[in-house]
């Protein structure tokens, strides 16, 4: 009897197996085409083994109130194909066994609150910065929601000072996400971000904007570890600026834990999605 796990991201879907010690037996992953090709091929995976339990977190929106007509739902979502789908519906219908259901963002904050950069907190805030934004928190042991799970990728920031860029939010225009994921840095300077990494001048304006989010997260949740994973953060050179322009924007206000301490890079790195998706889906047996 295994444990199955679904990081299911816009680009791809990564799908695993693991032992009760939630030991890592297979792993695939599987181009984000439509629902009926990508399930297929989940479902082919997965038909190997005898599960327990699954563990999804999916890209979003999602809804995620178990008091919803539609929960388990991929809702507003651009990737047409998959708005309004029954996610969660299609699992069960394949699987009949317990099946937990969160973003991918809130998963790999678990996996790190569990197993990773935040282990012996009672909260942490994920924030992943890559082809989009988007935050989970853990607070008390257990994953933040409300009426739905957060949308941190879309806060409203101000602008630098030397910087006119207009976004590229369909919603919201300038929101983080429209300032500051991956496609923000390509559109406003013609280039990706790997192609700028000696350009200091992008990344002071990329760290001014992260570190407005991290200051706003920390005034309303105070976390007591903040982690920057996702593509964008493979920058070596942010982490240090986010730090720097934290500390400004601060002023001081608040008595933060250690900088070094309070905002870090995932421990799990690439796999805190998975390893939180597992984890959820053993909470589930």
């Amino acid at each position: 009897m295994m444990y199955g796990a679904i990081e299911a991201g816009g680009t791809k879907f990564v799908c695993a197996v693991s032992d009760k010690q939630l030991e890592i037996k297979e792993r695939v992953s599987i181009p984000t085409t439509t629902p009926e090709e990508t399930l297929k091929q989940v479902f082919d995976f997965f038909d190997q083994y005898t599960l327990k339990s699954i563990g999804i977190g999916s890209f979003g929106p999602i809804d995620v109130n178990e008091k919803s007509a539609t929960y388990g739902y991929v809702t507003s979502t651009p990737k047409t194909a998959w708005k309004n789908f029954d996610f969660l519906g299609a699992v069960k219908r394949q699987y009949e066994i317990p099946v937990a259901w969160t973003t991918d963002v809130n998963a790999a904050a678990y996996g790190e609150y569990k197993k990773g950069s935040a282990r012996g907190t009672e909260s942490c805030l994920y924030l992943t910065i890559g082809t989009g934004i988007g935050g989970g928190a853990v607070v008390g042991g257990k994953v933040l929601n409300g009426f739905g799970h957060p949308e941190m990728g879309h806060l409203l920031v101000s602008m630098h000072p030397d910087d006119n860029f207009k976004g590229v939010c369909p919603y919201h225009g300038n929101c983080l996400e429209g300032i500051a994921a991956g496609p923000a840095i390509e559109k406003r300077y013609g280039k990706k971000g790997n192609e700028l990494a000696e350009d200091q001048r992008v990344w002071e304006i990329e760290a001014f904007y992260l570190a407005q989010a991290l200051v706003n997260y920390t005034l309303i949740l105070s976390p007591e570890k903040i982690i920057l994973g996702g593509g964008v953060m493979k920058q070596t050179q942010l982490l240090s600026l986010v730090k720097k322009e934290f500390t400004k924007l601060m002023a001081g206000y608040v008595n933060t834990p250690a900088l070094d301490e309070y905002i870090v890079m995932p421990e799990l790195e690439d796999n805190a999605g998975i390893v939180g998706c597992l984890l959820m889906a053993s909470e589930k047996d």
